[in-house]
């Protein structure tokens, strides 16, 4: 045995080497795996910041149209908006507060040639009260005989240099001709084309305008619109101040972000041209290297995202080191996991190779017990068949038993005392007229008598009632009426057969079954009605016992001291039949057994007298 135990448990150099390739591997794997989900998570959070800044972004220039948008309904509310009126409003507005990025607010007045004399004039004297001052030069730019012009008559806030009024906007061929197609649909003119005079490198600044309408007039058709066009207003951002805002907001340290202009490059005169995408910003960009090399590698996290610029196409570019993503604990839980994997692999693999050996030990050890654990199931089989024999055997000279006893009763007992009852009339009779006080103690013996054979006569029912030699439908019948007539719980018998023919020992069982399940429920079911069903199926003969009580209680059948669904099972078991003892939903509880009648062996008799019946009384 020791051997047998030795050779199970030894480690081999090939188990050995198994185990810590197989440990290595997985160690690996959790390696992999928790560096892969770490950098998974902060991509995630990488992106989720790019897409709050990209927001920021869409925020802020809709913020910014929206001024634009108002600036123009303020100036189509009345047709008569002097310099005054137009510079509180701005000053209301709060640029420098609500809007930092925004360097100025303008506004171009569409003059035609015929009325430009007047209404110049008319400027020139605003803008020289405005000032406070007469002798800055405010004219058109470029000067010319043009058809038509728009001129930059309002500017916020007041210029450092008066020469920014004055300039014709319609005089740049292609803006001009941009402008006039924005009053024609009535839509926002947005450029891709940096302000010259404004940007520089990495600080680009950017304008939109908006066509201005005459109050009052309608604007539905192009001749319409056309009629009623009194200028245009527009703004100048600066492109870096806008978008350091929306950087600001981002609470992750070393993130780039890197804007686009993705649409056509036209030069002045309208044509394309022929040259890379336009970088509007970088956040690493300085003055002498406005455009730097987008990072790039394995150690950066990066995404584009598109942005539209009232109609003109936008991307930005974020990126950032994934260093500044992980923490502290996130560059050593990888090693973590691997060391966990790993340790934590060997272990099992020990414990499953000693699991295994276990195993080859115990089929070894079980191979050798086998033989004795197979004897040990046979005897114990056996005795339990003996046991069950023992049973049937001590029932069947029990039931003899108490036949032959009631017998004997009814015999001897109950003839002596019919002979004793016949004297007794006789005397009673004779002394009735001559004797009066003998003939009162003989009728007084009379009634005595008459109790004592109606006490024989129980004591032989509850041996072995003799309405049972008619017939188990009988006997079922008697006692159902003696139980109710005794306890007064209402009965009903269904019963579709009448008499059965069956064996004495079938029919003795199941009137015992039924004893033993009316005795229950008057101690135990508090119930006002029981049903009994008895039913032939085939060669199987069911019983059923029906109450309307409380039910079994939980761990009813196997309460301490209590035989009686013992005694049934025992019983319906030794005939080779089925019991069922179950409680109902709505309270009562159920006995049902069941076993095969027809063709059943009678068992063997053991040697009885038999007696003959005595009189009728008993």
């Amino acid at each position: 045995m020791s051997t047998v135990l030795r050779d199970a448990f030894s480690i081999t150099k090939v188990s050995f080497w198994i185990g810590a390739l197989l440990s290595s591997l997985i160690g690996s794997s959790l390696y992999i795996f928790t560096h892969r989900s770490i950098e998974s998570d902060a991509r995630e959070r990488f992106n989720n910041h790019a897409r709050y800044a990209q927001s920021v972004i869409e925020v802020r220039i809709k913020s910014y149209t929206d001024l634009l948008r108002n600036t123009a309904s303020v100036l189509q509310s009345s047709n008569h908006i002097d310099h005054e009126e137009f510079h509180e409003y701005v000053r209301g507005v709060e640029l420098n507060r609500h809007f930092p990025a925004i360097d100025s607010i303008n506004f171009a007045l569409h003059v035609s040639e015929s009325d430009r004399s007047a209404l110049m004039e008319h400027w020139r004297e605003n803008i020289h009260r405005h000032l406070g001052r007469d002798d800055a030069p405010l004219g058109i730019s470029p000067p010319g005989i043009r058809q038509e012009y728009l001129v930059v008559t309002y500017f916020e806030p007041d210029p450092v240099y008066p020469q920014l009024f004055g300039i014709d906007l319609l005089a740049n061929g292609y803006f001009g001709t941009q402008l006039l197609q924005s009053r024609d649909q009535g839509t926002i003119l947005v450029s891709g084309s940096p302000i010259p005079l404004l940007s520089r490198p990495n600080d680009i600044y950017l304008g939109m305008r908006l066509p201005v309408y005459r109050h009052g007039m309608p604007r539905d058709t192009v001749a319409q619109r056309r009629a009623a066009y009194t200028g245009s207003i527009g703004i100048a951002f600066s492109v870096p101040k806008l978008l350091h805002g929306a950087m600001d907001e981002i609470p992750l340290t070393g993130m780039r972000m890197t804007l686009f202009d993705t649409g056509l490059q036209l030069d002045a005169e309208g044509r394309v041209l022929n040259a890379p995408v336009m970088t509007l910003f970088d956040s690493r960009g300085t003055a002498t290297v406005p455009r730097p090399a987008l990072a790039q590698g394995d150690d950066i996290f990066s995404t584009s995202l598109p942005l539209d610029y009232n109609g003109r196409p936008w991307k930005t570019v974020y990126s950032v080191p994934k260093s500044a993503l992980y923490t502290e604990f996130d560059a050593y839980y990888p090693k973590l996991m691997m060391a966990f994997g790993f340790l934590g692999s060997i272990l099992l693999y020990a414990l499953l190779y000693i699991l295994t050996s276990s195993r080859r030990a115990a089929l070894v050890l079980a191979r050798e017990m086998t033989s004795e654990l197979r004897e040990s199931q046979s005897k114990l089989q056996l005795s339990h068949y003996k046991l069950r024999r023992l049973a049937d055997h001590a029932y069947q000279i029990k039931e003899l038993e108490r036949k032959r006893i009631a017998r004997e009763i009814h015999d001897d007992l109950g003839q002596n005392l019919l002979a004793l009852r016949i004297e007794t009339e006789l005397l009673a009779t004779r002394t009735k007229g001559s004797h009066g006080i003998l003939h009162k103690r003989a009728r007084a013996t009379l009634l005595q008598i008459d109790t004592t054979i109606k006490s024989v006569r129980q004591i032989i029912n509850d041996l072995r009632p003799t309405v049972l030699d008619l017939g188990l439908s009988a006997a079922v019948e008697w006692q159902v009426n003696q139980f109710q007539r005794r306890t007064g719980i209402r009965c009903e018998v269904h019963d579709d057969y009448g008499d059965i023919a069956l064996p004495d020992h079938c029919a003795t069982a199941f009137f015992r079954i039924l004893q033993e399940s009316l005795t229950n429920i008057v101690r135990h079911a508090n119930a006002t009605e029981v049903r009994v069903e008895l039913r032939l199926n085939g060669d199987w003969l069911s019983l059923t016992v029906k109450d309307n009580g409380v039910g079994l209680p939980p761990g009813g059948h196997n309460k301490f001291g209590s035989f009686g669904l013992v005694g049934i099972e025992e019983r319906i078991v030794i005939l080779g039949g089925t019991c069922a003892v179950f409680s109902e939903p709505e309270g009562g509880t159920t006995v049902m057994v069941s076993a095969p009648v027809i063709g059943a062996a009678e068992p063997p008799l053991y040697p009885q007298h038999e007696f003959k019946s005595g009189s009728a009384v008993i």
